[in-house]
């Protein structure tokens, strides 16, 4: 299980676990697994990337080097 940016990106936009799960179309539960680090599709990625108001470019900067 790789770490990830998902959560510390989360709080310091002020959006909760669920707001983020609104925003990217996922369950809660399914941002609660991945900010505990577990593995998630890349659409998945996708999503919540665009969630956060980053680009897709930036992936590495919040999913890491996977």
């Amino acid at each position: 299980m790789k770490g990830n940016s998902v959560k510390k990106i989360r709080e310091s936009l002020l959006m909760s676990k669920t707001e983020l799960a609104r925003n990217a179309n996922v369950s809660p539960i399914t941002i609660a697994r991945i900010e505990k680090g577990m593995p998630c599709r890349l659409e998945t990625q996708r999503k919540i990337i665009l969630a956060l108001g980053f680009d897709l470019s930036d992936k590495n900067k919040i999913f890491g080097d996977e």
